[in-house]
């Protein structure tokens, strides 16, 4: 069997062109910055007004199931310190048409992660007197105005970007401690002086009547932003071409960034509950009203803070709306560069898209198609509530390829160099594909056909670039070792389709346009669909190991990336 069995660490030359200025504080700060976003700002009462109090118990569930498949990545990372990673690491254990595939799902959900955090940013603002105008509260979407404003900020995120990454490296490093210390001075504060222990039990008690409560916590996971506000966490390992050290590094500083993520939120989720008003509960009578037109749900903390009489306290949240999803946004913009350049050097993508600038070692032409794909994102979903449903989806989709590559790897590129070794691996990796597989049915159909339609124009745009010679890097397609992944996403609709969350059609109304293609009726009972979904899981990942390269081809596909 083919091996690489070095006698002492090697240098990773993956991404030459690229300079690895970033050490372990700093690939913490990229994971952690991307995470906590405008997760937090929103996510808590949205969960909230979907599951009661008992959301407490979701972002236990979706911590677990985060922490399975980090740790899944933080194996990955060590092993393949490349720009894009998170996106390429399917390459590497089955081929090209796998890699192109889950490269572009990672495209997919880094190019809207930064118009949403904008979104957030300026949904926040919209409170203030001299930014009103800018958001229309009535139905959730930015004005003409708004948008422009949006626009404004994304550039301001590019031209940053294009400076060199040691820029971003330090803007990033600084916001993201003020937006960790913020969120947890908040839940000192609040618990220490207007906690009231009996909003657990109020708006229909800690399980709210009338809601079926297994489905109301599956509903919750993907669509009341949880899943969401993990999201972020494989930041270091798609900069990992600009790691100093990533064998040492990027496994601590994905792990790390989780645990970090897990703390906050739970706190913040607590003390929000218990903080709240409870006339403000009394008013809206369930937990579902609190999200209809009003302060709270244009600007929950901040109003929060504001009935609480904690002025000072609302002003520093009211700055972090803006820091917080900021600097998450600015690492996006750098993030998805990275993955259309490491596309490109895998001959998917126009050979423009790898080409960098002689004195930043930039890739200036993907940061300026980041730029403009994200502002494409605010045209057909000028709010946050509308964009984060897709952004979820996508980013689960690219998490289903990280576990099938480790188990792929750990059977035909088990020589391969490793900085972190996942314990129980055999049992951890499939369980992770499961879990992963499970959120984006849960997240529903029309969630995921809409997201389809996104994957179809990402395979157009690929064959295009192949048909027309745009990439001479281009490699015959490897079919077989990626016989499962058409399978996998045309039998994962069809459960969609016939299961019983997110109904409605393909498009979903979006832009304008009617739904079509109608399903998640339910035709499919609950608890059966979830059986269904793991063994149809499981199956599909074991006929993706059956269907793994040899570890001849592991060889031939990594051996440049070390000198």
């Amino acid at each position: 069997m083919a091996t690489i069995t070095p006698n002492q660490p090697r240098q990773p030359i993956v991404g030459e062109n690229l300079k690895r200025e970033l050490g372990f504080w700093g690939l913490l700060w990229a994971s952690e910055g991307s995470i906590i976003g405008s997760g937090w700002l929103f996510a808590s009462l949205l969960a909230l007004t979907i599951a009661g109090p008992a959301s407490l118990i979701a972002w236990v569930i979706a911590s677990a199931i985060v922490i399975v498949i980090a740790l899944v990545y933080a194996e990955l990372g060590g092993m393949f310190p490349v720009s894009g990673g998170g996106g390429l690491f399917p390459h590497y254990a089955f081929g090209n048409l796998a890699g192109a595939s889950f490269g572009w799902f990672a495209y997919i959900q880094s190019a809207a992660y930064a118009p949403i955090e904008v979104l957030a940013a300026l949904q926040y603002l919209s409170t203030a007197e001299w930014a009103k105008g800018i958001y229309n509260p009535a139905n959730g979407t930015l004005s003409g105005r708004g948008i422009a404003v949006a626009i404004g900020l994304m550039a301001i995120f590019t031209i940053i970007n294009l400076i060199g990454i040691r820029w971003v490296d330090r803007a990033n490093a600084g916001l993201t401690i003020f937006k960790v210390v913020i969120p947890l001075l908040a839940v000192v504060v609040l618990v220490s002086t207007h906690f009231h222990l009996g909003n657990f039990t109020a708006g229909g008690g800690f399980f709210p009547r009338g809601l079926s409560i297994p489905k109301t916590l599956m509903t919750v996971i993907p669509t009341g932003g949880i899943v969401f506000a993990f999201t972020g966490f494989e930041q270091a390992t798609q900069i990992g071409g600009e790691s100093r050290n990533p064998q040492r590094d990027l496994p601590r500083a994905v792990i790390g960034s989780v645990l970090i993520a897990v703390i906050i939120y739970i706190l913040v989720q607590f003390a929000f509950i218990g903080s709240l008003n409870p006339a403000t509960i009394l008013h809206f009578h369930t937990w579902a009203n609190l999200a209809k037109d009003n302060p709270l749900a244009a600007s929950p903390y901040y109003t929060l803070a504001s009935v609480a009489g904690l002025a000072w306290l609302a002003w520093m949240l009211r700055l972090t709306a803006v820091v917080s999803p900021g600097s998450c946004g600015l690492i996006y913009i750098t993030t998805t560069s990275r993955i259309s350049y490491g596309m490109s050097m895998d001959g998917y993508l126009p050979k423009a898209f790898e080409r960098t600038s002689e004195r930043t070692k930039i890739p200036v032409f993907s940061v300026i198609a980041a730029f403009i794909l994200g502002c494409l994102f605010l045209l057909p979903f000028p709010s946050w509530g509308k964009l984060v449903g897709v952004v979820t989806s996508a980013t689960v989709l690219m998490y289903v390829g990280a576990p099938l590559a480790l188990g792929a790897l750990r059977k035909n590129g088990a020589d391969l160099e490793r900085s972190y070794r996942l314990p129980a691996a055999g049992f951890l990796a499939p369980l992770a594909f499961v879990f992963s597989t499970l959120i984006v049915y849960w997240a529903g159909w029309q969630t995921y056909s809409t997201l389809m339609v996104a994957v179809v124009i990402g395979y157009l745009l690929m064959l295009a670039s192949r048909l027309f010679g745009l990439n001479e890097k281009a490699p015959a397609i490897e079919w077989a070792s990626a016989k499962w992944l058409f399978p996998y996403l045309i039998g994962l609709g069809v459960i969609t389709y016939f299961g019983g969350f997110g109904q409605g059609g393909i498009i979903g109304g979006v832009g304008g346009l009617k739904s079509v293609l109608v399903g998640g009726n339910g035709d499919l009972p609950l608890y059966w669909d979830v059986l269904v979904v793991t063994i149809f899981s499981l199956a599909i990942y074991y006929l993706a190991i059956a269907s793994r390269l040899s570890a001849e081809k592991v060889v031939e596909q990594t051996k440049h990336l070390w000198a």
